[in-house]
């Protein structure tokens, strides 16, 4: 049956190319990149054969040695973009920067993963073979005659996945990786605390239209991409290659919802990249519903001294190139690894960490979640909801709200909950955290979910969002928000007998001291997100709540 679907998918694919799971988000396009291109085949430490696109610029000549930037992808299959002036076949090099690097002296190389474009092998999701693949090709690049001997990762999505897989590795002459809305952790990717989220083909997937479980079948009809007519014999012969082994086992596994399996495990790089000292230049959307801004946070704090660099912000899923607000996100990029791989003697502008805050406005930080995010435990109302995972209704849901604010609050960094719970195992709670205006229009702020147990804990996604005074906080406790997570509903009670929210706020008054405005993503954000409560709903659920005083303000 999966063969079946392999054959008729490829049929398909020369017809429609779709975006896969970890999709590869637009990014902006500069102009048409001059190069000379030429292909090479890489052979990994297990014989895999691994295609890889060589693009120089334009009249070098071929004895030069260059820097090099690296790009290993699951989606540069020759046939999967067909947008001028690549019509005739050849590199895949929509929306990567191949024009700022070619033009500053760098040589571009983009690889295929196993499984991929030109190369063989089955699709590994971030295993054992596709980090040996990353080291491997990085290594090759080191050595070849036209290289200086220094490589820098860079990508976004399962492209930024695969630089932090060469963290991981460690290969030699790896200089530097720039990583903007990257896989950290695979389960956590497909499953929040092994509810299945859904995914949109959007590049900001803000709204879901699939569950993860459907993941692997899309990451599979890309690895069926078949070859351009002009690819070269062992092009050809690597892209028509299909196992069915190897399919049945990925989809099994990538199905398999336990973050404890030793499958998800050796894929989660959080505690691999502990202690990582290589140069990490880290992007995460926190309006991202793809690649979450979840445990990115965790891998980030857990680095070890080193040149690093994030910003965080208010984007989808993408860099910041474009349609985020910022001002000097390529400039700051190119300086990166002007400074790491090709050993310039420039500085790195801005800060370590750039923050875009929901109001629009930028700042700097030394530390994310800063360093006087404190949690406020917030005790929330009892009652019952039904998991039921139909139309919304009062019985699905226990709001809180809190009286207006009497100063202003910044919340910064990402919840958690604690809840005892009296239901079936098969059921879910989630958690909806909002910020309510006066005219009780309320814009959700963040959102976890997780099974139904005595003692619950619920991990809500990371957020930096100042709340006004005179606004509320509102907390929504419901079975599963339909449009984010793929549920089957348990059809009973579940019983709520105590509920705490930790909410992270700032203690001290953030004044934005970076330029910026606000991007694309907040008020497409605002428009979708927000909902007009009732005056009953908020009367009648409002509590005090005791929130500590902010200094500077």
């Amino acid at each position: 049956m999966v063969i079946m679907r392999m054959v008729m998918w490829r049929a398909l694919i020369g017809v429609l190319l779709v975006v896969g799971a970890v999709s590869a988000p637009a990014r902006a396009q500069a102009d048409t990149p001059q190069y000379q291109w030429h292909e090479e085949f890489i052979t990994s430490a297990d014989g895999t054969r691994l295609h890889a696109d060589v693009l120089r610029p334009a009249g070098m000549a071929d004895d030069v040695r260059t820097p090099v930037i690296m790009t290993v992808s699951p989606y540069r299959a020759h046939l999967m973009h067909l947008s001028e002036p690549r019509i005739k076949g050849g590199p895949s090099t929509e929306d990567l920067p191949v024009s700022m690097f070619l033009q500053a002296g760098y040589t571009y190389v983009i690889v295929d993963l196993r499984g991929f474009g030109g190369s063989n092998g089955c699709p590994d999701f971030g295993g054992p073979g596709e980090r040996s693949d990353v080291k491997t090709a990085v290594e090759w690049a080191v050595g070849q005659p036209w290289s200086s001997g220094k490589v820098g990762l860079e990508g976004v999505s399962y492209e930024a996945w695969t630089g932090l897989m060469g963290l991981a590795e460690r290969p030699a002459g790896l200089a530097a990786v720039a990583a903007f809305e990257p896989v950290v952790d695979p389960n956590a990717y497909l499953y929040m605390q092994g509810v299945a989220w859904k995914f949109s083909l959007k590049p900001i997937s803000e709204n879901g239209i699939r569950p993860g479980d459907f993941a692997g079948f899309e990451h599979l009809l890309i690895a069926s991409t078949p070859p351009y007519p002009t690819d070269s014999a062992e092009y050809k012969a690597n892209a028509s290659s299909i196992d069915p082994a190897c399919y049945s086992h990925y989809l099994a596994e990538t199905t398999d919802h336990d973050a404890g399996s030793a499958w998800w495990r050796d894929r989660d790089l959080v505690e691999k990249l502990r202690g990582n000292t290589i140069p990490l230049f880290l992007g995460q959307g926190f309006v991202d519903y793809n690649t979450k801004a979840d445990r990115v946070f965790q891998l980030w704090n857990g680095l070890g001294p080193g040149d690093h660099k994030a910003w965080f912000g208010q984007w989808g899923h993408r860099d910041c190139t474009e349609k985020c607000g910022a001002t000097d996100f390529g400039a700051q990029l190119l300086a990166f690894f002007d400074k790491h791989v090709a050993d310039k003697d420039v500085t790195v502008p801005g800060p370590r960490i750039t923050v875009g805050q929901f109001d629009g406005r930028w700042r700097s930080e030394t530390a994310w979640p800063p360093a006087d995010s404190r949690a406020v435990d917030l005790d929330l109302r009892t009652g019952r909801y039904t998991d039921r995972g139909l139309t919304p209704g009062a019985d699905r849901e226990i709001w809180t709200v809190s009286q207006p604010l009497d100063q202003d609050q910044h919340l910064a960094g990402a919840p958690t909950a604690t809840l005892a719970l009296d239901g079936p195992a098969t059921a879910t709670v989630a958690l909806e955290v909002y910020d309510i205006a006066p005219d009780n229009r309320a814009t959700v702020i963040t959102r976890g979910i997780a099974p139904v147990s005595p003692t619950t804990q619920v991990r809500l996604l990371a957020q930096d969002w100042p709340i006004p005074a005179g606004h509320r906080i509102g907390v929504r406790v419901t079975d599963v928000v339909d449009d984010v997570w793929a549920h089957s509903p348990a059809f009973a009670p579940v019983t709520v007998t105590s509920a705490q929210l930790h909410l992270p706020l700032l203690g001290s008054v953030r004044t934005p001291d970076l330029p910026g405005e606000a991007g694309e993503s907040i008020p497409k954000w605002r428009n979708e997100k927000t909902v007009s409560l009732a005056p009953d709903v908020v009367n009648n659920a409002t509590v005090t709540m005791n929130f500590p005083p902010r200094s500077g303000g």
